[in-house]
């Protein structure tokens, strides 16, 4: 039975995936190319079959102790005047047993259930993989040489484990029209547990505080074709496609080159006709990102983790492989279809879109069938986040 697993990427696929493997017997190590394990991020949600899964890790009490809690979500205009605003769970698409927590923190349940039984190697990243009869030969950055039975590339969007393996990004990263950034910025606006939003003809700002957090998190999101731009040129890319923006925009973007946690990258999605070769293959946005529109990432990675380590405890890599490919296809296109709906509908592309959807949301709560209209957006969302059954390992 295969025993040694390389995991690359200390997010939430990664993490999850040797918590389940480590219980299966196998010895995993986790290599992350950060220094140390990142706390910031943003808020994720936990929903559908990935709420079963954190159940069945023991971790749901502690995920539900973490929850944002945020109450409500209004949309301001350029002179923060409220114009609209809704409850924090429809706004967030959430019912039932869904949870939203903020990504570091969700990172950081996942290490410290895991850190006792799987060995960590931070500040590093693979450089080569060499396939053998007998495993895989790897070389790290730092020259250390390894090797592993299987390695598993859980190290997202940009994954080097991916292109080591199956080629140049371009080949399966698909754009989806839009860009977003999200950092920390001091909390001048006095939030608590709520969250502002303000429109403008493609772009979107998005500022909210969490239960407990003494600052606040901006959301960025504007419409464009592929950008080339090179590396740190990416704030500069963001102030131009906001200038001119009213509101709080120029304040926020200012805070932006202090931010200790700034990210910014294209809202894409990742296709993949196959997510294993050989003894190395692919879990969560590494192998199917859906986008930060589906909302379903963390919810991906979560399941993605529970199927491949369940089926590696049962067969050889090779059949177990195919087994996790099979079980996972249906929910990952269904998740990223709901990716790129949602990609298109997101930013307003005129001033009369954004006063109807204002209008629209102004009225909701007086509509005679606004519960069949709340239930209908939801279904949306749940229909796809529930669109696999889970099998018990």
């Amino acid at each position: 039975m295969t025993k040694s697993v390389l995991i690359s990427g200390a997010s939430v696929a990664g993490p999850a995936l040797a918590f389940w493997l480590t219980k299966y017997g196998f010895t995993t190590t986790i290599v992350e190319r950060a220094d140390e394990l990142r706390d910031g991020g943003y808020k994720v949600d936990i929903r559908g079959a990935a709420v079963t899964v954190i159940e069945r890790m023991g971790l749901l009490d502690d995920v539900r102790r973490l929850h944002t809690d945020i109450q409500d979500a209004s949309y301001v205009d350029d002179d923060g005047v409220k114009r609209a605003e809704l409850d924090g769970d429809l706004f967030g698409g959430r019912t039932g047993e869904d949870v939203e927590l903020m990504r570091g923190d969700l990172g950081r349940l996942l290490y410290d259930a895991t850190a006792g039984s799987t060995e960590y190697l931070f500040g590093d990243h693979i450089t080569g993989l060499t396939e053998t009869p007998d495993g895989v030969d790897v070389e790290f950055a730092s020259g250390l040489q390894r090797r592993f039975d299987l390695v598993v590339g859980a190290d997202g969007l940009h994954s080097g484990v991916r292109a080591l393996t199956f080629g140049a990004e371009e080949q399966f990263i698909k754009h989806l029209g839009a860009y977003v950034a999200i950092f920390s910025t001091p909390n001048h606006l006095g939030l608590d547990r709520a969250e502002l939003l303000h429109l403008d003809v493609d772009r979107i700002t998005n500022v909210y505080s969490t239960a407990g957090a003494s600052n606040a998190r901006a959301f960025f999101m504007f419409g464009s074709e592929p950008i080339a731009y090179e590396r740190g040129q990416s704030l500069n890319v963001l102030r131009e496609a906001f200038a001119g923006a009213r509101w709080e925009n120029p304040r926020l973007l200012d805070s932006a080159a202090e931010a200790p946690d700034f990210y910014f990258d294209s809202l894409s999605v990742v296709e993949m006709s196959r997510w294993s070769k050989g003894r190395i293959t692919l879990v969560g946005d590494a192998a199917y990102c859906a986008s930060p529109a589906s909302g379903q990432g963390t919810s991906l990675a979560l399941v993605g983790a529970y199927v491949l380590a369940g089926e590696l405890a049962g067969a050889e890599f090779d059949d177990a492989f195919a087994a996790y490919e099979r079980e996972m296809r249906e929910f990952v296109a269904k998740n990223q279809q709901l990716g790129r709906a949602n990609a298109k509908r997101m930013l307003p592309k005129s001033r009369g879109a954004i006063r109807f959807h204002l209008g629209f949301l102004r009225a909701l709560p007086h509509l005679p069938g606004k519960r069949l209209i709340s239930n209908a957006i939801l279904k949306s969302i749940h229909g796809p986040a529930n669109a696999i059954s889970l099998k018990h390992y």
